[in-house]
């Protein structure tokens, strides 16, 4: 290098020994912090910088709020001990001041501890693993009722605190008592980047600002930033840095600006961050492991594969489905029996075990369906194309193939790899015209009337054996095609072919579980859904008796029962009311690996066993399932992952957590949409139902939207109403009326856009009157993210 341009090294550390002998040694040194406030060019980069607290600083400033945290070390004996418990520390969405922590231990002894009251929650965050101390039994406390949003401007406003605190502490009868602890150390924290806006200080000129992030149960976060006028209005990431005991909420730093909120592509951005799916475009090593186009079959794929491109085959699918992972035959055999066929796309002949395309899959996890877009597990070529089992083109399958009598009763179980050329693409309402017509007799249309036929057998087999039906209210949008705005919303219609293709795909999950558990008891991946605590259906069980109406919870079958004959001939909605009802008792769904479990049981289909084959586009659990399947009969080979017990039950915990995500950003999805249909529309008068009384609240559901909102009965600086909240009947009465569970009122419905970040639907209760009719009762609603979310098929959970 010539002289003149002998290049400056400059050494940048945060070690304070480091940097002074640098200095002593002649080389020029600074913190990050001293040499990103030096540049003049990028003032934006300041905003960026971690605030690193020395512990000793932050005592100077305000008094102590929280107590110190114990160190990890003496927290570890504290557990072993058995004077501490560790869990997860779970904050509520309804109520800032209350959490739960789930205790962690065996299956058997997972158990819930209550914390209430700032200092009791001591700087945890959704999510951290935390060290808790249970109080005294008689410090114990109920889960609170009430609904607190976190609204305070001011920090240092404790006093307020206190004050709200006390709203938590109201008599509760012995037995609503739970037990009840404090955090006392923290053991990981869970913390990831936060999306959400910026509240900006009212001083003027301040640099300091509160951040409020979009998920309720994260606390507000306090950073420094000189590009408040910028920010404002903009959704933006922030990461958090730490949390001082002398501070309200815990200091962070800017990351970077999403866009403008409300904006459409910014605001499913956000949903999809902050429901954490992967949601990148694929990399190039991911396409890489896709097949050469134009693709044919070789000689070499039908080594395995039975060749049954000459059935009369067909799909039944929603309008617009371009990723087809099932379709069925149906003929008569010889013997006068029935030989029916179940064929599910063959994606795990395309996606070979541990190359980067199954990586990625197994990441995801699951494809999440949006309102107007789709996030793919798999890419394109395959999700659309290659392994869409769409008409007139030959296509790789993994067939389930069944003989059975006209009463519907298998015989015989065979499964085989196949190749299969579908007849015909079809939506449940052209199935369903093919099979009410009286002038149609082809082939296609014969067997699905066989179809048809075989299917309601199987599911009043299904019912009879205590299978629910429940039911949700499911939304669905039309949107303008050029603007994508939604401009009517439906509650979707289901019409007998759903339930056809349903029965099929239910019976081909349950044959292939006890295909592969009898040949793999150790490392079956099978799914269970556990029977609800008898504690869950107190609402349920409560509700309908305040209607005279009794259900019986013993067992599912009971339970089904009891919801078949719980109605009413002057109040037809009820019934379905308490299916949705009866859907929120329910626990998850969820996979594990059979020699990691003994309890196999789904309670909601009634069956000792069950798996998930069908769907093998958009989740991976399927593949993992054709996997084990394939080296089953014998058509592909095993690899040692496969029969690693511990791996699959990790890879059960991921897809339990993608799926899960999945759902919650579906209802986000809607709920969003719901918002923009309702900001085009004005106001609107509707019925409702009530579906839960709280304290404060009453919950409701529009059944013309498929809505849900939560109407409040107490709001700053209107008058206060008497309220008297009564749990054993559920009722609420406000003034002088009271609100019973399931009871038919009118709400008149607003976009209420006061708050950019968490835009509200807004309620007032129009029918019945509240307080002398002059005032509508001030009452806003958020829409529940518990919107249930639009599921691509009728498939069971």
């Amino acid at each position: 290098i010539e002289d003149e341009e002998k290049i400056q090294v400059i050494f940048l550390t945060n070690d304070r020994t480091n940097k002074e002998k640098a200095l002593e040694e002649g080389i020029t040194a600074y913190t990050c912090e001293e040499y990103i406030k030096s540049l003049t060019a990028n003032p934006d980069l300041v905003d960026r910088l971690a605030c690193v607290s020395d512990e000793g600083k932050e005592i100077e400033s305000g008094k102590i709020i929280f107590p110190e945290h114990i160190p990890l070390s003496k927290l570890q004996q504290g557990i072993k001990s058995g004077i501490y418990l560790q869990g997860t520390y779970r904050a509520s969405r309804d109520n800032y001041l209350e959490a739960t922590v789930w205790v962690h231990g065996d299956a058997e002894e997972n158990k819930e501890i209550i914390i209430q009251g700032l200092k009791h929650l001591n700087r945890a965050v959704h999510e951290d693993i935390v060290a808790v101390e249970l109080l005294a039994k008689d410090e114990w406390v109920a889960p609170s009722s009430v609904v607190l949003q976190d609204d305070g401007q001011n920090e240092d406003d404790i006093e307020n605190e206190e004050e709200k605190e006390n709203i938590l502490k109201t008599s509760v009868n012995k037995d609503m008592l739970r037990p009840t602890g404090k955090v006392v150390g923290i053991i990981k924290r869970n913390w990831r980047p936060f999306c959400g806006m910026l509240s900006k200080s009212q001083i003027k000129e301040a640099r300091r600002h509160l951040f409020t992030p979009a998920d309720r149960r994260i606390p507000r976060i306090r950073i420094e930033t000189r590009q408040a006028d910028t920010l404002e209005g903009q959704r933006i990431i922030v990461a958090i840095d730490g949390w001082p005991r002398n501070s309200r909420y815990p200091n962070g730093h800017f990351v970077k600006s999403l866009g403008s909120a409300g904006d459409k592509e910014t605001e499913t951005e956000v949903l999809l961050l902050e429901h954490d799916v992967p949601h990148q475009p694929f990399s190039q090593a991911v396409l890489s492991f896709l097949p050469k186009m134009p693709w044919s079959i070789t000689e070499q794929d039908m080594k395995y594969r039975e060749d049954l491109r000459h059935l009369y085959v067909c799909s039944v699918d929603p309008p617009g489905c371009t990723d087809i992972d099932d379709a069925l035959h149906c003929r008569e055999v010889e013997n006068g029996n029935i030989e029916v066929g179940v064929h599910i796309a063959d994606v795990s002949h395309f996606i070979r075990p541990g190359n980067a395309l199954d990586e990625e899959s197994v990441k995801r996890g699951t494809t999440v369906y949006l309102c107007e877009k789709r996030i793919d597990m798999v890419p394109e070529l395959l999700s659309s194309n290659l392994c869409s089992l769409r008409s007139n083109v030959d296509r790789l399958a993994f067939s389930c193939i069944w003989e059975m009598n006209h009463k519907a009763e298998i015989l015989k179980t065979r499964f085989t790899k196949s190749i299969i050329n579908s007849k015909a693409s079809l939506t449940y309402a052209e199935a369903q015209m093919r099979i009410d017509s009286a002038t149609m007799n082809d082939d296609i249309t014969t067997s699905l009337r066989e179809l048809n036929k075989l299917a309601k057998i199987l599911k009043k087999r299904r019912i009879d054996n205590g299978a629910l039906t429940l039911s949700s209210p499911e939304v669905r949008f039309h949107m303008d095609s050029e603007t994508h705005d939604p401009i009517d919303l439906q509650t979707k219609e289901l019409k007998e072919t759903n339930s056809m293709v349903e029965e099929f795909m239910l019976l081909a999950n349950v044959s292939v579980a006890q295909k592969i558990y009898e040949e793999f008891p150790e490392f079956a991946l099978l799914r269970k859904h556990p029977a609800p605590p008898p504690s869950n259906y107190d609402i349920l069980v409560k509700a309908a008796k305040s209607k005279n109406l009794e259900i019986k919870t013993d067992s599912a079958k009971a339970l089904a029962e009891s919801l078949d004959k719980a109605g009413s001939p002057t109040f037809p909605y009820l019934n379905t009311l308490l299916r949705i009802l009866a859907t929120r008792c329910m626990m998850q769904a969820v996979y594990f690996c059979s020699g990691m479990d003994n309890d196999f049981h789904h309670y909601g289909l009634a069956s000792p066993i069950y798996t998930h084959f069908t769907s093998p586009i958009r989740r991976y659990a399927d593949i993992i399932v054709h996997r084990l399947l394939a080296v089953a009969i014998g058509a592909d080979s095993t690899y040692p992952e496969l029969t690693d017990k511990h791996k699959l039950a990790d890879m059960c915990k991921n897809l339990n957590y993608r799926h899960k995500m999945a759902q919650y950003a579906q209802r986000a999805s809607v709920a969003f949409h719901t918002q923009l249909f309702f900001k085009n529309k004005g106001i609107v008068n509707e019925d409702a139902y009530i579906l839960f009384v709280r304290k404060n609240a009453v919950v409701v559901l529009i059944p013309k939207y498929g809505l849900e909102g939560t109407v409040f009965f107490e709001e700053k600086g209107k008058p206060t109403l008497r309220l008297d909240y009564n749990n054993e009947v559920p009722s609420l009465t406000v003034e002088d009326t009271t609100l019973h569970v399931f009871d038919k009122v009118k709400v008149n419905i607003t976009l209420d856009a006061s708050n950019i970040q968490h835009q509200k639907i807004r309620m007032v209760l129009v029918e019945p009157k509240v307080l002398g009719n002059d005032v509508p009762a001030n009452l806003s609603t958020e829409i529940s993210s518990k919107n249930e979310p639009q599921k691509k098929k009728k498939k069971l959970k």
